[in-house]
């Protein structure tokens, strides 16, 4: 009996030692993010929020960003432009299915292009995408498009995740069930808490390492950082506290991953709400602005100053930051000239992230010393989305747009910041109809001076794309292309 009982214990000593080693070998991943998406459909809002979780994991397009910026071939294995730009061919991927099993082919890219372009579309970037002339189904596996007028951004423009093809199958319930055709599936979406992911075992390309994923919501910064320290989550995209990163840097439990973004972070600014449609007034704001104090105390460093809306690490950015440079006087002999003498009041709305919180703190002070009062009113991100991005309804706000070479969005009269320049809206057309690298970028310049001339934002700086993950966890972006977390390459190293 002692002998079976001896066996018995060392037998379950080897299972115990076993179901260890299983459990070391992990094939799940727990990803934190500040933010919630309002809903599913990354065709119908202007959340990047929803782009962090879904982008390449659960939708894809016919193009896609890889962590340089490339563009390389998605759901298109393959395509053929036209000598005069008009016409793009595209060659699909074999033997793709969405989720629910029904077939993805050229029947549903033309419903997904056809809905951007509908006039009921509530594609947050439709105006991307308006050369579209036509979209036509050659065969099940091939797609044309026709444009109205040569477009040299049309491939990076279909790599966005406003673009991601969906089916019409599925279209009804997208915003709660998203259905897409990526390497994980949607399992569930625990609202204020979770949104869980299962590998696709049916997907078409290489298939991902990990089984499962889990986005967990972790707003505070406080307990973003007790997350990690106790390692609840495996990996934070955008941790939100950057001070506390020499603490995990310090730790080999840890890796700390720098990057750069797509993100110019920017004092947004009602440029048709009085007295902001009088460019004086807006340029007074600029030159009250301290960017280095708001990087330093809201950013510990962290952020590339920035004087327009473009990213310093393109090759076309011009570094404009000496036209609105800090100087309180001028600010000051600026109102007066606008009649201002005395400054004015105006409302400072703040959505979640830290770079707003803090970074508002400091710049309505600032705003102060030059009498200008910022009432500061803290609100979630679907109440920003509503109450300014949608309602317009604010004086300033601090927002950092993420959107990958994204001044277009200027040429937009009705965006939110409401800024109508028929001579950038002109120059935002030719740009979009040359093809000649040369051109392009002389034309990018032209429209950053033109929208640094007119001030028609507080231009602060390019965020940094700051995440922390357990040291074993292995191709992570460090940049951020566009907003998301693409997880299709990630494993855990053994």
């Amino acid at each position: 009996m002692k002998h079976f009982v001896t066996r018995l214990a060392a037998t379950s000593l080897l299972a115990l030692a076993a179901s260890m080693g299983t459990a070391q070998a992990k094939s799940d991943i727990t990803v934190a993010v500040q933010l919630e998406p309002p809903h599913l459909d990354p065709t119908s809002a202007a959340a990047g929020a929803i782009d962090t979780v879904l982008y390449s994991n659960v939708f894809e397009g016919l193009t896609r960003f890889m962590a340089d910026g490339s563009i390389v071939p998605g759901l298109a294995k393959s395509w053929e432009i036209s000598d005069d730009g008009l016409t793009y061919t595209f060659s699909l991927q074999e033997g793709v299915t969405f989720h629910d099993g029904t077939t993805m082919d050229a029947e549903d890219v033309k419903f997904s292009l056809d809905r951007i372009l509908a006039e009921d579309s509530a594609n947050a970037q439709k105006a991307l995408y308006a050369a579209i002339a036509s979209v036509e189904v050659v065969d099940p596996l091939t797609v044309k498009l026709t444009l109205s007028e040569p477009n040299g951004n049309m491939l990076f423009n279909l790599a966005w995740g406003d673009a991601v093809i969906v089916a019409p199958e599925s279209i009804e319930n997208i915003k709660q069930m998203p259905i897409g055709t990526g390497a994980f599936k949607f399992v569930e979406w625990v609202q204020s808490d979770r949104i869980e992911l299962t590998r696709n075992a049916e997907y078409w390309g290489t298939p991902a390492a990990l089984e499962a994923a889990t986005f967990k919501f972790i707003s505070d910064p406080t307990a973003a950082f007790a997350a990690v320290m106790a390692e609840d989550v495996d990996y934070f995209y955008a941790f939100p506290a950057p001070e506390n990163l020499p603490q995990f840097e310090a730790d080999p439990r840890f890796q700390v991953i720098v990057g750069s973004t797509e993100g110019e972070t920017i004092l947004s600014t009602n440029n048709k709400m009085p007295p902001f449609d009088n460019p004086l007034v807006r340029q007074a704001v600029a030159h009250a602005i301290d960017r280095q104090a708001i990087i330093d105390g809201a950013m510990f460093g962290y952020g590339t100053p920035i004087g327009t809306h473009f990213a310093p690490h393109n090759p076309a950015y011009k570094d404009l930051t000496g036209q609105s440079n800090y100087d309180p006087e001028k600010s000051k002999a600026l109102l007066a000239e606008a009649g201002l003498a005395d400054g004015f009041e105006t409302t400072l709305y703040l959505p979640p992230p830290s770079y707003a919180r803090r970074g508002g703190e400091i710049i309505a002070a600032q705003l102060a010393e030059v009498g200008i009062t910022a009432t500061i009113t803290n609100v979630e991100w679907a109440q920003w989305l509503e109450s300014v991005f949608r309602g317009k309804d604010f004086g300033l706000t601090i927002v950092s747009h993420t959107e990958p070479m994204d001044i277009g969005i200027y040429a937009n009269p009705d965006y939110y910041f409401q800024y109508d320049n028929p001579d950038f809206q002109a120059l935002i057309t030719k740009l979009n109809s040359t093809t000649d690298p040369e051109m392009r970028t002389q034309m990018m310049g032209d429209a950053q001076q033109m929208i640094a001339d007119d001030y028609v934002n507080g231009y602060l700086f390019q965020l940094a794309q700051l995440s922390v993950a357990k040291a074993e966890l292995q191709g992570l972006w460090a940049n951020a292309p566009t907003q998301a977390t693409d997880l299709t390459g990630v494993s855990w190293s053994e």
